[in-house]
C-alpha cells in the first residue's frame, strides 16, 4: 500500500476552522480497506503532524478526497510502502525517541557516543573563533590549531559513514578499507544534499551545504573540505594552507547534517542538554527542498476506528499506529 503526498489549499473538516492548511501546508493521504485516511505536515523540517490524522469511511477515490478535503494540489506518490522505514535514515514523521528508536533501529549508546565526539567538535569550534573571525578573509586563515580540528572533524566524518555503510552491508571497494568511492555510495539514500546550516552571529551569513557539489566522478575532490583534510593530514609541509578555516567549518557541518540524517535534528532543536545546546549557540540548521514522497508514513490500525464519518484524532497518542517494517538500508 502507497501513500500520496500533495499541498494542502484547503480545509474542509466538520466542526474545524477553515485555515488548517495555511500552517499545515502539506498533505499525506492513502486507503484501508475501510477508510481514507490523511495526516498534515508543516514546516520547519517537514514535522508530520500525527496528532492531526483526518480519517474517513472510504467513498470514491483517494485522489477525488483528498482534493475535496484539503484541495489536494501537485498530488505524487510516495515511494516506501506506508508503515516503512529505511534502517538508520531518519526522515521526517519520527518525532519521538522512542518511534525513532523502533523506527529506524538505533540505540541509545549510539546517540549517545556520536553527541560526545560532535560536542568536542563543536566547543573547539567556538573556542577557536575566539581568536579568528569568520569574515572573508578570516575564513582563508590556517594554522597548527585549524588543521588539528579539520583532521578530527573528518576523522569523525568518516566514522559516521562507516557506520551507516556497515548497516548496508557493504564491503570496500578495494576489499581492504573503505575510501570516497565507498562513502560517496551515500549521498542517494542518506539525502544530505537537503540540509544546510548557518553560523550564528556571522557578519557574512551564508549557507554552509558540505555536501553540494559532492559526486561519484570525483568523490574526493568534489569535496573541498575533506580534500583539503586529505593533502595536509599526507603532507603538511606542502599543503599546511589547505587546512582553512572555512574547510574546518564545513566538515563539523557535515558531521552535524549526518547526525542529523542518523538520529533526527529534532534532538539537536528540541533538547535542553548541554550538546543541544552548544550546537543550536553556533549553528542553525535547515532542511531544503526535501523529497517529501521518500518520507514515512505511519500505518494506521483501522480497525481500532469506529466511525466512518469524517474526525481528527491523534493516532499516535492514542496508538492507532502499527508498529513499523523496518526495510535494509541498500547501497
Amino acid at each position: 500500500m502507497r501513500a500520496i503526498c500533495y499541498e494542502n489549499t484547503l480545509t474542509n473538516l466538520p466542526g474545524w476552522v477553515n485555515t488548517v492548511h495555511i500552517e499545515q501546508k502539506y498533505g499525506y493521504a492513502y486507503e484501508t480497506d475501510t477508510h481514507f485516511i490523511h495526516l498534515y505536515g508543516k514546516e520547519p523540517f517537514y514535522i508530520i503532524s500525527t496528532g492531526l490524522t483526518v480519517s474517513e469511511g472510504k467513498n470514491g477515490s483517494l485522489n477525488d478526497w483528498a482534493l475535496r478535503r484539503f484541495g489536494a494540489r501537485n498530488i505524487q506518490p510516495m515511494t516506501l510502502e506506508v508503515g516503512h522505514t529505511i534502517e538508520g535514515i531518519w526522515r521526517p514523521s519520527l518525532y519521538f525517541w522512542e518511534d525513532i528508536c523502533s523506527a529506524i533501529k538505533v540505540q541509545l549508546e549510539e546517540q549517545l557516543s556520536e553527541e560526545s565526539a560532535l560536542r568536542i567538535l563543536v566547543q573547539q569550534l567556538d573556542n577557536l573563533l575566539l581568536y579568528i573571525e569568520p569574515s572573508q578573509d578570516g575564513l582563508e586563515s590556517f594554522g597548527h590549531k585549524t588543521r588539528e580540528l579539520l583532521i578530527l572533524a573528518c576523522t569523525e566524518i568518516e566514522n559516521q559513514w562507516r557506520s551507516l555503510l556497515e548497516k548496508s552491508g557493504t564491503l570496500p571497494t578495494n576489499g581492504r578499507a573503505f575510501t570516497t568511492q565507498d562513502y560517496v555510495k551515500l549521498i542517494a539514500p542518506t539525502y544530505l544534499q537537503e540540509f544546510s546550516l548557518n553560523l550564528r552571529n556571522n557578519l557574512f551569513p551564508v549557507d554552509i551545504k558540505p555536501f553540494l557539489t559532492w559526486n561519484s566522478a570525483l568523490p574526493t575532490q568534489s569535496l573541498a573540505w575533506y580534500n583539503a583534510y586529505n593533502e595536509t593530514k599526507h603532507n603538511r609541509d606542502g599543503h599546511f594552507s589547505s587546512a582553512k578555516l572555512r574547510h574546518v567549518i564545513d566538515a563539523i557541518a557535515a558531521n552535524i547534517i549526518f547526525y542529523s540524517i542518523r538520529f533526527s535534528p529534532l534532538s539537536l532543536i528540541n533538547n535542553t542538554n548541554a550538546f543541544s545546546g552548544i550546537v543550536n549557540q553556533m549553528f542553525t540548521i535547515k532542511m531544503n527542498d526535501s523529497d517529501r514522497t521518500s518520507f514515512y508514513i505511519p500505518l494506521i490500525d483501522n480497525t481500532k476506528i469506529q466511525r466512518s464519518d469524517c474526525i481528527v484524532i491523534d493516532s499516535y497518542r492514542e496508538k492507532l499506529n502499527e508498529n513499523w517494517i523496518t526495510q535494509n538500508l541498500v547501497l
